[in-house]
Formats: structure tokens, C-alpha cells, sequence
């Protein structure tokens, strides 16, 4: 049917609303559309008649003047819609969310169609969308940008020349004293951390320096050393092996960013045989909840001196061991760590909020103390991650995750949210008691993951404008991305209000039931001054990644240019405060103290979160594009599940 058939048809509609004086006749008997969403078919005369015209007053406004007024600007309306849309697709089939008229005319974009998924990832889809074979030679369009990304690179080179030249080998590096450190397990982490960042930023010399110690040293160092971390162990190693193993190509027709260092089977190979060992400590459990501490050597594993696991460690295995049961097709790795998740959905909750600790011994939660800080942090992270890595909504099997998830941040909103004083800062305090017990206006800055993953769980990856156009976002959505943004201001600030642009460690808020005077972070200009409090024992500086992987997530999902500004004011405070001239950075003592006093200690994670967050945040959304990947709390992107 034509356009011209389409106006006509409509017309002699009017028409008869205006004779008739029953505009409910009218859309009862000709205006009959039937929609087809796959698992139902309805009328349109239903749904409308149903939501407007069996209220008691129908008949009066059928049969007054201003009724029928009202029935004619619908048409008109209907008619100019359909005639400004643009053509469909005549095929003839009948495909779900298709909507049309009895007689074959199509309503196309008049009514919505159905919320549909974020695009996955198609096996035939090849390299990353707008990306090379190469990191060196993503585009980014504004000179600006590309000059400030440029300079974050240069900055990892600088802190891997630091590492290579006096800690290569080491977990991680002393960059004053000039030395290296062991200080998780002795397995190289600060090379097997960093080495997915190199092969981002294209920095191929580090990529094959730091694959060829994976390949010579590491698999020996597994099999010789002693107790190492459950939870630490998996989010480093066996994630950045993960990582290293999908970004040089170990995946065939996905992505290959690196032509350098070992074939992937290399990387692959090793993630086995650490995994194999880390297993111990789900497989010694008298529960489902694994042990804490595993024995490398003896593929032993046993639970920490008191007893109890943190929460956030045993929840937050599972995307490496997912990923790794899907690329070696050995299912034992992620049967084990999804067993951890499946348990703790059955366990009570308070909102869906949950205590810190757990027991191996007895499965249960240990105490009563709420946080989303240190040992409770990335459990929430993990929950929206792994189900989307699993395929969302296409794997129906971990809905319950998704659930879990949401009532979370409800708990979240309802028990943990308040406002400083006297400026309003939003911020996610503590529950040391439970619920029922006195509510602690701190903050640490781990907590700053969270607008990151309240926006992410919001779009799904999608940026905000894409979500809302393809209808994709609830009420819960919205306010969860409200909050994100509101989070993201005050974690922020938390760097503002310090006399070095650093954020401290651990942050309390003055509240109407809590202040301390004469703890202000040192920047006596910042209009929060007041607002945050910073005791001495918390004003260290670790380098940590959190408020940046926020920054970076937000500015893809809103692409508020505000945040990449954020993040670069962020990246010039460490180079002004925490370079080592002689090759590295440093954590810092006081941030509130200029100069401050250094820690001699980098942290594994500058190189493999902070940098790259900081890399990614000024560079292209094509690379590592949020819907096709999801980053696990060490900042290692592993693939989302395709939809095969």
C-alpha cells in the first residue's frame, strides 16, 4: 500500500469520527493492527481500547466536540508519522516487532519496537571495530587527545624502564631504593600485569621484553613457588595471561593487536597450569566457598589464619575462570568458581547487601559489617560483569545474577547513599554493625569503582544516547546512571581537595551526625574543603586505578568531555608528585603535604589499570569497545560471550 493509499485511508478515518460520534467504534472495528513480538500476538484495538477507552468518561469524550477534536489530531498525528518514516522493508516476512494493519500496511517506527540487546561480538566480525592489528596506530581524531594519550604512554615506558632495569622478575618495584620486591607469591606480577597495557598502547619492545620473561621464566616460577593468594593470583596473573592470550591473536578471527612475543598457546598454556594449581582451593572446601590461600608447588590449598574469606575474593574469580573454560573447552574452571556464586545467591541478604567476610568451613557470612570498600568492593562488580560476559540476557541461566545485581544497588541507594554537609556530596558510607547498627560516614577510595559499574550495568556498554534511543533503559537504569555521575563528581573532589590533586587512601564526610575539624585535605580554595575529612592515618597515596576507570567508563557512556578532563588534571598530579627521575612512580605518604613524602613502593596496578584507563580514557572508542569486552577488577579485558 502507498503512501497516498496510507494518507487516504487515514482521512476516511476522520471522516467517520466525524459522522459516527463513536470514535470507540472507529478504533474498535477499523482500526485493527495486530503485532507480532514472537511469543504473543495482540490487536492494537486491545492494547489502545484497554488503556484509553474503557475508562468510565470514554463515552462522554466520544460524544462531545472536543472528543472528536482530540480523535482527529491522533490521526492527523498517525498520518504525518507515517509519512515522514522512512520506507520498509516489503519482503513480506513477518519478522518479530513488525507491526501492521490489517490489509498489509505497515506501521514501521510508529510504535516502538521491543527492547532489543547490545550488539555482540560475531565470529566472522574480525579485528576490533575501528581498530588496526596494531595498538601503535589507533586513530584519534583530536590533536589535543592524541598528544595527552601520547604522554600517558610515555609514562608507562618510563615506569616499565624503572621496573626492567632494577626489579625484572620481581612482583613489583622500589623505585627510590632502587630494588625490587616479592610481595604476592614471587611470580613476576608487575610483568604479567602490565603486559595487556603494552600490547594496547602498542608499545611492541615491552610486549616482547615482558612475553619473553612469561615464556622463559614463568612456568617454572609456578611450579616452584610456595603460598600465594586465591583472589590476588587470579585477578593478576591469570587474568593478564588471559588477556595477553585474546589480545595476540589467540582467538582466530577476533583481534590480534601485537605481531610480537610468544605465540598465544604460550600464554594459554601457562593460564592452565596455574589455574590447575589455583583449583585446590575450591576443591579442598568442605563448601562452596574455596580456601583463600593456595600452596603452588603442592597444589595445596588451606584457609586464612582466622578462618574467614573476604566476600569480594571468592566472588570475584569467576570472569578468568569463565573465560578459560571457554577457550580450553575444559568446563572444570568454571563449574568450580560459578558454584561460589550460585551459593551465595541462596545465602540471607540485608537488601541485597552483604557482609564482608564468609566461611570456607560453613558457607555462611561471618558478622555483620557492610561495605563496599576492602573486602566487599568488586562481589557487586563481579555480578554485572560475568552476566554480561555469559551473553545477558541471551544466557538465561545467570538471570540470577542480574537480579542480585539490581537489588544490590537498590540496598545500596536505600541504606549506604547520603549527602555531606555543607556542599551535598553524594556519597557510599560503611555499615559496621548491619543494618541496625550506627551508619559510618566513610569512604574508601576503592568505593570509586562503583560509578564506573553503576553505568555499565545502566547501558551495558552502549553510550547513554544509544541505550535511550533503542528504549534499552528502565527507570532503574536511569537512577542507577544518576547516581554513577553523582559518585563520580565526589570521587573527584576527593583528589581536588588535597593539596597534591591526589586522593587519599580513605575519605570521611561531615555529616549532620559526624564532623572533625582541622582535617582538611590542604587545598583550602576547593569549595568541598569542608565537606571532606582526611585523618592522618589515611592521607596515603597508592596510585590507584579506581576514580579513573570511572572517568574512562563515563566519558564512553556519556561522552561528557568533562571526564577526560577530570582524568588528565588526575594524570598531571602524579607526574608532578609521584615520577621517580631514575625510572618508575611512587605511592606517597600525605597527599595533603606539599611536597609529600614519598613511600618508595609501585604498586603492579599503576601499570595495569591506572595507565591503561588513563590510555584508554583519552584515546578511540573502538578500541576495547565496552559492548563486546568486559574488564575484570585488575583492568585485563577478556571477550563477551558471542552469540553463536
Amino acid at each position: 500500500m502507498g503512501y497516498a493509499q496510507v494518507f487516504s485511508f487515514i482521512m476516511d478515518l476522520m471522516s467517520l469520527v466525524l459522522v459516527s460520534g463513536s470514535s470507540s467504534l472507529v478504533l474498535d472495528e477499523l482500526l485493527c493492527v495486530q503485532i507480532d513480538l514472537g511469543f504473543t500476538k495482540l490487536r492494537f484495538c486491545e492494547v489502545f481500547s484497554q488503556s484509553l477507552l474503557t475508562l468510565s468518561t470514554k463515552r462522554n469524550y466520544a460524544s462531545c466536540s472536543t472528543g472528536k477534536f482530540l480523535i482527529l489530531i491522533l490521526f492527523f498525528g498517525v498520518a504525518c508519522l507515517m509519512l515522514m518514516s522512512k520506507s520498509p522493508n516489503e519482503s513480506g516476512l513477518n519478522e518479530k516487532g513488525k507491526v501492521t494493519f490489517v490489509g498489509g500496511l505497515r506501521l514501521g517506527g510508529l510504535l516502538r519496537k521491543p527492547p532489543r540487546l547490545p550488539p555482540r561480538l560475531s565470529p566472522d566480525e574480525g579485528q576490533l571495530r575501528g581498530s588496526s592489528t596494531n595498538g601503535s596506530t589507533i586513530s584519534n581524531s583530536d590533536p589535543k587527545w592524541a598528544a595527552r594519550q601520547q604522554s600517558v604512554k610515555e609514562a608507562f615506558d618510563h615506569a616499565w624502564s624503572g621496573y626492567r632495569k632494577y626489579a625484572m622478575g620481581y612482583d613489583e618495584l622500589m623505585p627510590i631504593s632502587q630494588k625490587g620486591v616479592d610481595g604476592l607469591g614471587g611470580l613476576g606480577a608487575t610483568v604479567v600485569d602490565a603486559l595487556d597495557t603494552a600490547m594496547i598502547m602498542g608499545l611492541d619492545n615491552i610486549v616482547s621484553e615482558a612475553g619473553s620473561w612469561v615464556e622463559t621464566h614463568l612456568l617454572e616460577r609456578i611450579s616452584q613457588k610456595g603460598q600465594v593468594n586465591l583472589f590476588e593470583t587470579t585477578i593478576r596473573v591469570l587474568g593478564g595471561l588471559l588477556s595477553a592470550y585474546h589480545l595476540s591473536g589467540g582467538e582466530q578471527g577476533t583481534v590480534n593487536m601485537t605481531h610480537v612475543g610468544p605465540k598465544p598457546v604460550i600464554y594459554l598454556n601457562i593460564a592452565k597450569d596455574l589455574a590447575d594449581r589455583l583449583l585446590s582451593a575450591f576443591t579442598s572446601s568442605p563448601t562452596p566457598v574455596p580456601f583463600c590461600d593456595v600452596i603452588l608447588h603442592e597444589s595445596t590449598a588451606h584457609p586464612a589464619p582466622g578462618g574467614a574469606s573476604s566476600t569480594a575474593e571468592v566472588a570475584s574469580v569467576q570472569l578468568e575462570f569463565n573465560y578459560l573454560s571457554s577457550i580450553s573447552g575444559d568446563p572444570k574452571y568454571s563449574t568450580e568458581a560459578m558454584k561460589v556464586l550460585a551459593h551465595i545467591k541462596t545465602l540471607p541478604k540485608t537488601e541485597g547487601l552483604v557482609p564482608i567476610y564468609i566461611s570456607p568451613q560453613t558457607g555462611d557470612f561471618v558478622g555483620e559489617n557492610i561495605r563496599l570498600g576492602s573486602r566487599g568492593d568488586s562481589y557487586y562488580e563481579y555480578l554485572i560483569k560475568v552476566w554480561l560476559q555469559q551473553g545477558a540476557k541471551l544466557n538465561s541461566n545467570f538471570t540470577y545474577l542480574h537480579d542480585m545485581y539490581i537489588e544490590a544497588m537498590k540496598g545500596v541507594r536505600h541504606l549506604l547513599v547520603q549527602n555531606s554537609i555543607p556542599k551535598g556530596l553524594v556519597f557510599v558510607g560503611e555499615l559496621p554493625y548491619g543494618s541496625k547498627g550506627e551508619f559510618s560516614p566513610k569512604m574508601d577510595h576503592l568505593v570509586c569503582f562503583l560509578p564506573g559499574t553503576l553505568a555499565l550495568g545502566a547501558t551495558k556498554g552502549l553510550t547513554k544516547e544509544q541505550a535511550l534511543k533503542e528504549n534499552l533503559l528502565s527507570f532503574e537504569d536511569l537512577e542507577n546512571l544518576k547516581l554513577a555521575e553523582d559518585l563520580a563528581k565526589t570521587c573527584f573532589e576527593m583528589y581536588e581537595v588535597t593539596a597534591t590533586g591526589l586522593a587519599p587512601e580513605i575519605a570521611y564526610f561531615h555529616t549532620k551526625d559526624y564532623t572533625e575539624d582541622g582535617l582538611d585535605g590542604g587545598n583550602k580554595s576547593s569549595m568541598y574543603a569542608n565537606d571532606i575529612i582526611i585523618k592522618p592515618a589515611d592521607r596515603h597515596n597508592l596510585l590507584r586505578p579506581e576514580t579513573v576507570e570511572s572517568l574512562f567508563v563515563l566519558y564512553r557512556i556519556t561522552k561528557d568531555t568533562k571526564y577526560r578532563d577530570q582524568g588528565w588534571q588526575i594524570f598531571e598530579a602524579f607526574e608532578k608528585y609521584t615520577k621517580v627521575k631514575s625510572g618508575g612512580y611512587t605511592s606517597l605518604d600525605d597527599v595533603t603535604e606539599v611536597p609529600p613524602h614519598r613511600r618508595d613502593k609501585m604498586e603492579t596496578f599503576f601499570l595495569g589499570e591506572t595507565l591503561k584507563y588513563l590510555y584508554l580514557l583519552f584515546g578511540d572508542d573502538s578500541v576495547i569497545p565496552l559492548d563486546k569486552f568486559v574488564f575484570n577488577t585488575e583492568a585485563h579485558p577478556l571477550p563477551i560471550r558471542r552469540n553463536t
